[in-house]
């Protein structure tokens, strides 16, 4: 045998050798998801071994977290099977974002929302990251209220409820603003759900009117009509209360499906009558306002919601033949309280015994001195 003939039996073993070892390598295609061990770190590139008879190429930029290690299993997407070099291109974030772009869908299919974070303000709106997709807010749909300085909310995590869905073209257009609706009715539910006629609650004026004041009670509007401000006249809210004073009041009657609260404030204040008799003890000097004058005397206003009766026959320290003679209404009087009769609501008072005791203590005490020559007499 010569050595061609010998030659032929070896080369045939070889080649029949390397058929056998491509017979047991994977076939890979591109945007196949397979699974390879790192076994080679660069400065820029990480080498994976997917059973290929070439390594895969995964550039440090395309992995879903730099923190691999030789000899790491990772999950990987075939980009190329030759990128001219002989080498197999491979990627990590075309998986994370096509999972991303999948569990968003999901998430619109089923109604919910999603959870992103401001990158940059564009024109018309703001460009959001929602796991990676980038997702588009036009300026209407930010807040509740007109926003002036889109490039406020860069940076802001936030809520978000998909109104656009283009997968052909995976893009997403969503509102915060529709979020924040429907979280504001949530809440406005609860609220309604848990007001009590009867109860005391605490709340804020917002706004005054001529008939009442609107008071909010904790995401809800109630009003405090003219007549429940105070136990004494009103001629308009602002003569007791103030826009974004805080105050209590109490809760009268609530109709949710016309959403109204009838709400009052002088019922959470005692009543004048009822403790007449200790703010004003018979004996005792007060101002009071002349509010009404009849043939009979002059009422008095002492607070609101208690007004006492100066007779005629108490206007002045001299006979008059009308009320108008000594006061009129508008006046602020002095006047000392003669009686208290809480079960009747009735105050007499008197403006004749001020002036009396005024001009008594106007006199010098010398002349109530007793001289020597008046005592032998």
């Amino acid at each position: 045998m010569n050595d061609i003939e010998k030659k032929a039996p070896i080369e045939e073993q070889v080649a029949m050798s390397m058929e056998d070892v491509e017979a047991t390598l994977v076939q890979i295609r591109p945007g196949q998801i397979i699974t390879g061990t790192v076994v080679q770190i660069t400065e820029d590139e990480v080498c994976v071994n997917v059973g290929y008879k070439a390594d895969g190429l995964v550039k440090k930029s395309d992995l879903s977290s730099t923190d691999v290690q030789i000899g790491d299993e990772i999950e990987v997407e075939v980009v190329k099977v030759n990128d001219g070099d002989g080498n197999v291109l491979l990627s990590q974030k075309n998986i994370i974002n096509r999972k991303a772009w999948e569990e968003i869908c999901a998430k619109n299919e089923a109604g919910e929302y999603i959870e992103g974070v401001g990158k940059e303000a564009v024109k018309g709106g703001l460009l959001a990251d929602v796991n990676g997709v980038r997702t588009f807010i036009p300026a209407s749909q930010l807040d509740l209220r007109y926003v002036e300085k889109i490039d406020a909310f860069v940076g802001q995590p936030m809520k978000l409820k998909i109104i656009e869905i283009d997968t052909a073209k995976k893009r997403i257009v969503a509102s915060r603003k529709a979020v924040l609706q429907a979280e504001a009715a949530e809440a406005k539910k609860a609220i309604w759900g848990n007001l009590e006629v009867g109860s005391v609650v605490k709340g804020t004026v917002r706004r005054l009117a001529a008939f009442g004041a609107f008071v909010d009670i904790g995401g809800v509007d109630g009003l405090v009509h003219v007549t429940d401000l105070s136990w004494g006249r009103v001629q308009h809210p602002s003569d007791v209360v103030k826009e974004g004073q805080e105050i209590e009041v109490k809760i009268q009657n609530v109709d949710a499906d016309r959403e109204r609260i009838s709400l009052s404030y002088k019922h959470t204040q005692p009543r004048p009558w009822t403790v007449a008799s200790e703010k004003y003890p018979v004996g005792s000097v007060v101002e009071g306002k002349v509010v009404r004058i009849t043939t009979f005397g002059a009422f008095v206003e002492l607070e609101p919601g208690l007004d006492g009766l100066v007779h005629i026959s108490q206007c002045a320290l001299t006979r008059i033949a009308k009320v108008e003679d000594a006061v009129n209404v508008g006046d602020v009087v002095r006047v000392k309280v003669l009686d208290v009769n809480t079960e009747a609501k009735r105050i007499s008072l008197s403006i004749r015994e001020v002036m009396e005791d005024e001009a008594l203590d106007s006199v010098p005490e010398d002349d109530f001195a007793i001289g020597e020559d008046e005592v032998q007499e």
